[in-house]
Order: C-alpha cells, then sequence, then structure tokens
C-alpha cells in the first residue's frame, strides 16, 4: 500500500498536488474547492508528463490522482488510438494506466508525498471482474457473477457468453467490458430460447466492424447483432453478471450514485432512465432523493436508507487506501434490498451536489468534502447506529 495522508490533512500553506489534465473540468472544479477552503492552489501535474517519465513530487506533498480522461493526448498514449470514441483497446488501456500509477506511487513515495489514492486498489477498481470478487468476499451484496474469482472460466466470445447465460437466474444479464467506464462496451443482453436474444447498447458498430461509443443507447434484436459486438469486446475481457430488477421512480428504472469520503456516505444522486443504463450522459436524468429515502424507509428490514448507506461505507471500506470513491447502488423492486453494481475510483464528478443532512459535508461538494475530511484528519467515522439516528 502506498503511504497515507497525513494525520491532520493540508492546512494552509501545505502543499497540495494533483495529477490530471489541467484543463480538465475536475482539475478545475478541484481547485475552485481548495480557494473556497482557503488553501493554496494545488500544485498540477499533467498526465502528460507522468506518462512522459517527468513528473516530480515534493516531501510532505499530499497527492490527489484525476481520471485521464476527455484528453485526446493522454488517451492516445494510453490506448494507442487516435479515436477517442472507440470502444476497443482497453486492456491496453489497463495495463498502460495500472502501469503508470505504480510508477507515480514509486515516486511519489521516494520524494516522502502522500498519496490518496492507492495504485494496487486503482488496479482492482478498473478490472469489474477483480472489484467483484474482492466485495464479494468482503459480504458486500453484489449481483451474483460467473466471471469473477479464482475459479472463473474464461470468457471468449458470444458463444461462452451465451453458455453462461443459460445457468440459473442468467436469462438476462449485464454484459461489460472489464475495464470499461460510463457504460462503455456495456450490453444489457435477454434471452429467451435458442436464436431469441435481444440486447440494449451504446455501442455503435460501422460496416467494418468498429465499435464506437454513442449517446445513443440502441435496441439490438438478433443474435447474429448481439454476437458480433460480444465477440469484438472479448479480447479486452468480459465481465457477466446477473441483470437485477431495478425500483423504479416516475415508471423509469432508478439507481443511485453514493459518494464515499474517508469512509463515511456523504452525497447521493438518483439516477432515472428508461432505458437499463441510467448514466446522465446517456439520457439519463436526476431524480427524487427525498423520495428515494422515503421509500427505503417505508419497506423497511434491509432496505432502509441508513442500510443502503452502510452498504455503500462497507464497500467503499474494502479499498481503505483510497480517498474517494463513487458507488453504484442498485435497489430492488420496491425499495426492499440493495446492491453494489460497481465502485468507482473517479466516481465524484457531480457538480453542485452538496452533501446529505447528517454527514459533516453539507453545503459542501464531493470535492470541498475531501478537503475537510482530510482536514479532519482520521476523526473516526460515524457508525451505524448513530446514522441511523440522523437519518430519521
Amino acid at each position: 500500500m502506498s503511504p497515507s495522508p497525513s494525520s491532520d490533512g493540508p492546512r494552509p500553506g501545505q502543499d497540495l498536488a494533483v495529477v490530471g489534465n489541467p484543463a480538465n473540468r475536475r482539475v478545475r472544479l478541484f481547485q475552485d474547492a481548495v480557494e473556497a477552503a482557503g488553501l493554496s492552489p494545488a500544485r498540477e501535474v499533467a498526465w502528460l508528463d507522468v506518462l512522459g517519465g517527468r513528473a516530480e513530487f515534493r516531501p510532505g506533498e499530499v497527492v490527489r490522482i484525476e481520471s485521464p480522461g476527455e484528453d485526446a493526448a493522454v488517451e492516445r498514449l494510453l490506448r494507442g488510438a487516435d479515436d477517442p470514441t472507440r470502444v476497443e483497446g482497453t486492456a491496453l488501456w489497463y495495463a498502460r494506466f495500472t502501469s503508470a500509477v505504480r510508477e507515480l506511487g514509486r515516486a511519489a513515495s521516494a520524494a516522502g508525498a502522500d498519496l490518496l489514492d492507492d495504485p494496487d486498489e486503482l488496479a482492482v477498481l478498473f478490472d469489474k471482474r477483480l472489484c467483484h470478487e474482492v466485495l464479494d468476499l468482503a459480504s458486500v451484496p453484489v449481483p451474483p457473477s460467473p466471471t469473477s474469482g479464482p475459479g472463473a472460466p474464461p470468457v471468449r466470445g458470444w458463444d461462452d457468453v451465451r453458455a453462461l447465460m443459460g445457468g440459473p437466474g442468467m436469462r438476462r444479464a449485464f454484459v461489460k467490458i472489464a475495464h470499461g467506464s460510463s457504460a462503455s462496451g456495456v450490453l444489457a443482453v435477454e434471452t429467451a430460447g435458442p436464436g431469441r436474444v435481444r440486447a440494449t447498447t451504446s455501442v455503435e458498430r460501422d460496416a467494418a466492424g468498429r465499435l464506437f461509443n454513442s449517446l445513443r443507447v440502441r435496441r439490438l434484436t438478433t443474435e447474429h447483432e448481439v454476437a458480433a459486438i460480444v465477440d469484438a469486446l472479448a479480447p479486452d475481457g468480459l465481465h457477466v453478471e446477473r441483470w437485477l430488477p431495478k425500483a423504479t421512480q416516475n415508471g423509469k428504472a432508478a439507481d443511485l450514485r453514493v459518494v464515499v469520503v474517508a469512509g463515511r456516505a456523504t452525497h447521493a444522486v438518483v439516477r432515472t432512465s428508461s432505458s437499463p443504463m441510467t448514466n446522465l450522459h446517456l439520457g439519463g436524468a436526476r431524480g427524487d432523493l427525498e423520495a428515494v429515502r422515503a421509500a427505503a424507509e417505508a419497506a423497511g428490514g434491509g432496505g432502509s436508507w441508513a442500510a443502503a448507506l452502510d452498504i455503500c461505507e462497507r464497500a467503499a471500506a474494502c479499498f481503505p487506501g483510497t480517498h474517494c470513491v463513487g458507488v453504484d447502488l442498485l435497489p430492488s423492486t420496491g425499495w426492499r434490498r440493495f446492491a453494489v453494481g460497481e465502485v468507482n475510483a473517479f466516481g465524484d464528478l457531480l457538480p453542485g451536489l452538496t452533501g446529505l443532512p447528517g454527514s459533516g459535508a453539507e453545503g459542501l461538494d464531493t470535492y470541498g468534502a475531501q478537503l475537510a475530511a482530510l482536514r479532519a484528519g482520521g476523526a473516526e467515522a460515524r457508525g451505524s447506529a448513530l446514522r441511523r439516528e440522523v437519518s430519521r
């Protein structure tokens, strides 16, 4: 594990550094939060310098790693392709990204800097199969999956996926590229006997068979179409999990993105969609969080709001060296149960969203909450009993 942050967190005059793409909105939002907290601007370390072996760190610096996305030159170095909308190439991206963050971690450690994101944990968070296994072993509820764990069978293409979907409860499944993000390369697949297959996806296939991300969710209605995409994705690695029926809000499927900072759930947003993918950039819309809280409390038992946040905190606890994660929480029909779909290393991009009541982050955005947690420096996280009291 990488060194943990200083026990008392950054103070005015103490150095902060952020590894990111300097012109990117994520870096700008973080710098805005730094300024609002009365801290000196974070020193910006460009991903291009990290990938070029030119990054340097300073003793005592607290280093945040930001997403390398949304920069064509960085994407080209990581993926080896000029078109950032291409879906293929995630295995190469993953190999180069994890190698870069491990080298970054060694450089920071040698300089006496403290990382907020553990490189080994990032490697797990960016492999859906590994992440699913870690959560499952920790008894965090997750959708059943035949592709995680040491005994998982290889998934070489559609024939293997079709065989896996013949298992109990797997007639409807999500097929995901192992190292994808933002619903890239995701197919929600339904089968109903020989030759009867349909899928919902944002993947677009051109005449040459190349795959591209699209902002338009489309329906594939033949097994031939589904097989062609799955076969093209398989070399990058596939994760298959049961498609759990979700709760609904206003007639649309609903789930939640919950941000956990320093072990504490601080922010939550409801995402609703008429498609199985609720990602906001794919046409999903923010839902009513208060209505979700009320529905979860009315459901009682394992579906209470306090229990939902506890599940997210348990998921985050599987990655103790990572200061902040975004947890995708899947509510069952009727809001009676919850499961974790994914844990995202860079899942805090929720502009304008302020903290949950009783979270200690009221009035703060996700970046401000992270800075406040660092300044609090190892304050004991609130227990489940206290969470239950303040949620009422």
